[in-house]
């Protein structure tokens, strides 16, 4: 898997078992990479080895049925340094698959609930990952949270992935995204870049839900807005965000 400016699903046939039953040949393709990485982790995981599993997520859920379209990857590649990109929040798609965008670039960290880094086998790899961990229990603990070791990680070379929305939803909620990317960045002296995305391919879940259906009629979009330097307290950047992520999702929503 080749990452360009533009990634887009190349045309492949799928077999009759991912056409006929596309959630259990997901899942079942998810459970064997999720457990290998997991094995992996007894003896060290690296950056290179999550690049390596995280795209070969993609590829399996292509197999499944999913397409994708990533637009704009070199507003990433193309920064000096590290950044926080600030994402609106859909499903667990996006966590499994950015490393694989990304990563091979400049190595990233998620700011990621606690719930996600005590799964079983799946946990394993979470902790590995460097992740900024919040319990969203107590925002203003979280926030000193994410402050401190967002500062760390982008000081040691990492960019790091907000989701401001907190929870995952398929709308964007205006009221709910927050301005932590926004404030993390202007504390770093680091750019902010925006990050539309749909990845409701990975449906939600009725009693878990994290074990949704899987709908390949979706496609799975990526796209990265241009970097914005922040000035003053940041409200005009974040308005940009807001707008660009808005923009892009109402367009995506005519696509199926």
């Amino acid at each position: 898997m080749l990452i360009t400016n533009t990634y887009m699903t190349p045309a492949h046939p799928v077999s009759l078992f991912s056409r006929l039953c596309p959630t259990a040949a997901f899942y079942w393709r998810t459970l064997s990479i999720v457990c290998q990485a997991a094995w992996r982790t007894r003896k060290g995981y690296s950056n290179a080895q999550w690049i390596e599993d995280s795209r070969t997520f993609i590829r399996y859920c292509e197999a499944s049925g999913l397409r994708f379209l990533a637009e704009n990857v070199y507003n990433y590649t193309n920064l000096p340094g590290p950044c926080v990109i600030v994402a609106n929040h859909m499903s667990t798609l996006e966590t499994f698959c950015l490393p694989g965008l990304l990563s091979g670039i400049r190595p990233i960290s998620f700011v990621l609930k606690r719930s996600l880094t005590t799964y079983p086998i799946f946990g394993r790899v979470v902790n590995v990952t460097q992740p900024i961990v919040v319990d969203r229990v107590n925002a203003r603990e979280d926030f000193k949270v994410v402050m401190e070791q967002g500062l760390d990680r982008l000081q040691r070379g990492l960019s790091v992935i907000v989701f401001p929305q907190t929870t995952r939803t398929p709308s964007l909620d205006r009221q709910a995204f927050n301005t932590i990317g926004i404030k993390l960045a202007k504390k770093a002296g680091v750019p902010v870049l925006p990050l539309a995305l749909k990845t409701d391919a990975w449906g939600t879940g009725r009693l878990f839900k994290d074990f949704g259906p899987i709908h390949p009629q979706r496609r799975v979009h990526f796209c990265f807005g241009s970097p914005l330097t922040i000035h003053g307290p940041g409200k005009n950047e974040h308005e940009e965000i807001v707008e660009f992520i808005s923009w892009k999702l109402a367009g995506w929503s005519k696509d199926a």
